[in-house]
C-alpha cells in the first residue's frame, strides 16, 4: 500500500534521539529551547514556543489573544476540527467562511461579505484562524486590509505550511498576523512525532503563550505578586494546562530541521510531476498564487463532474483496490455532528463542493518515482472507469 503521507527518520535523526534518551533530562532542559530558537530563526519571528501539539498551540495563541466566552471566532470550514476547536475550549462562538473554487483557502470575496453583514449585526469575530490549506499560504495581503479595517485578529493556522513563502517573506513571519501556528505530526513537512509551535513578534503574547502552556506558572519575579528572589520560588497566574514538549521531541526536530529545505523541494518536484501528467485530463489540482511558494503538505486531486456520493465511494474504494492510499482533506467542520448541533451554518457550498470530488494523493519525501508513475496511472485509469 503506498500511504498518502509518512515521516522521513533518517540514521542522523535516530542518533540524536539515542544521545538525548541517555541524557540525564528528558524533559524541561535545553534542547527544547534550542528548537524554539532555531524555528523562530528558520521562519523569522522574534518568539517561538515549542508545545506537544498544533492543536495546544492554536488553544493557548487563543487565550493568549484573551478569547472569551461569548466571542466570535471565524475560520474556513474545509480544514481540521482543531482549527475551530480552538475557539470553542474557551467558550467562543465559531462561525465559517467558504473557500476559493480554485485555491481551496479561504474566500476573501465571502470573507469580506460576511465582514460587511456582521458589523450590520454587530456580531464581528475577536479573531480569524487563517488555514493555508495543504502548505499554499493564504491571501493574506488582502486579509490583512480588512483586519485593518474591521479590526480582528489573525491566527494562522500553519500546519500544512512550514517552509512555504509568500514572496520573500515565510509563513510563520507574523508580518500580517498576531500568532502562527505549525504542527510537527507524522504525516507533516518536518515530524518531532507528535508537536506543534507558535510563534509571534509581540512579546506579551509570547509571554501569555509560554504561561498558558506550562500551567499558568511563571518564574519572572515582573510578573508575580510576591517579589521572591529565590530559584526554589514560582507562581501560578493563571489556569494553564501541562502543554509542553520533551527534549526527546525536540531532539527529532532539531534533526528533522537539517532537512527542512530538502524535504520541502522533493515535495514540490514531485506536484510538478503530477501536474504534468494531469494536464488536459480534466483532472483539477489546486491554484498556487502567483507570489506563493508551497510546501506541499498535501497533494489533492479533483474530479469535477462526481455526480453522487456513492460514485465518490466506488473511486476511494478502487483506489485502495490498487493500494493507494488516499485521503479525504476534509470533511467540511460544520457538517461533523458536533458543529451541525451547535446551530445552523450557511453559504459553505463550495467547501461541500470540494468534499464531495477531492482526494488527497501520496506526496511525501521518499515516494519512489515508481510508485509516482503508479499513482498517476490509476488516477488516469479512474477517469476512464468512471468517465469523469
Amino acid at each position: 500500500m503506498i500511504p498518502y503521507s509518512r515521516q522521513s527518520i533518517s540514521r542522523k535523526d535516530i542518533k540524536t534521539v539515542s544521545k538525548v534518551l541517555n541524557s540525564k533530562l528528558i524533559t524541561q532542559g535545553k534542547i527544547v529551547k534550542q528548537f524554539e530558537k532555531k524555528i523562530a530563526k528558520i521562519v523569522d519571528a522574534k518568539y517561538s514556543v515549542a508545545m506537544n501539539s498544533a492543536t495546544s498551540a492554536l488553544h493557548v495563541a487563543c487565550l493568549a489573544l484573551n478569547l472569551k466566552k461569548g466571542d466570535n471566532l471565524w475560520t474556513c470550514s474545509n480544514t481540521f476540527v482543531a482549527s475551530a476547536n480552538c475557539g470553542r475550549f474557551c467558550g467562543a462562538n465559531i462561525d465559517f467562511v467558504d473557500i476559493d473554487p480554485l485555491t481551496w483557502n479561504i474566500s476573501v470575496s465571502a470573507l469580506e461579505k460576511k465582514l460587511i453583514f456582521a458589523k450590520k449585526k454587530k456580531i464581528l469575530p475577536k479573531i480569524i484562524v487563517i488555514v493555508h490549506f495543504a502548505g499554499q499560504p493564504a491571501d493574506l495581503g488582502k486579509i490583512y486590509h480588512l483586519k485593518k479595517k474591521y479590526k480582528f485578529k489573525i491566527i494562522e493556522d500553519a500546519s500544512h505550511a512550514l517552509g512555504a513563502k509568500i514572496g520573500n517573506k515565510n509563513i510563520g513571519s507574523c508580518q500580517f498576523s498576531e500568532v502562527t501556528v505549525f504542527s510537527f505530526h507524522p504525516v507533516k513537512i518536518i515530524t518531532t512525532a507528535e508537536g506543534g509551535a507558535a510563534v509571534t513578534n509581540d512579546k506579551k503574547t509570547f509571554k501569555k503563550i509560554k504561561i498558558f502552556m506550562n500551567q499558568g506558572i511563571t518564574r519572572d519575579i515582573n510578573e508575580m505578586k510576591k517579589k521572591i528572589k529565590s530559584h526554589w520560588y514560582y507562581e501560578q497566574t493563571q489556569l494553564g494546562y501541562n502543554y509542553r514538549m520533551n527534549e526527546v521531541q525536540a531532539a527529532l526536530g532539531l534533526s528533522q530541521l537539517k532537512m527542512l529545505k530538502n524535504f520541502v523541494k522533493k515535495r514540490n518536484e514531485i506536484a510538478t510531476f503530477y501536474k504534468k501528467h494531469f494536464k488536459n485530463t480534466g483532472i483539477i489540482c489546486q491554484k498556487i498564487l502567483n507570489n506563493n511558494y508551497s510546501s506541499y503538505h498535501l497533494f489533492v486531486i479533483q474530479f469535477s463532474n462526481i455526480q453522487n456520493k456513492n460514485i465518490y465511494d466506488q473511486i476511494y474504494k478502487y483506489f485502495i483496490k490498487k493500494k493507494i492510499a488516499v485521503n479525504l482533506h476534509y470533511l467540511p467542520v460544520h457538517k461533523q455532528p458536533y458543529y451541525s448541533n451547535l446551530r445552523k451554518y450557511e453559504n459553505l457550498e463550495e467547501a461541500e463542493k470540494y468534499s464531495e470530488s477531492s482526494f488527497s494523493i501520496p506526496i511525501y519525501y521518499n515516494l519512489p518515482l515508481k510508485d509516482q508513475i503508479q499513482v498517476v496511472k490509476i488516477v488516469k485509469t479512474i477517469t476512464k472507469k468512471f468517465k469523469l
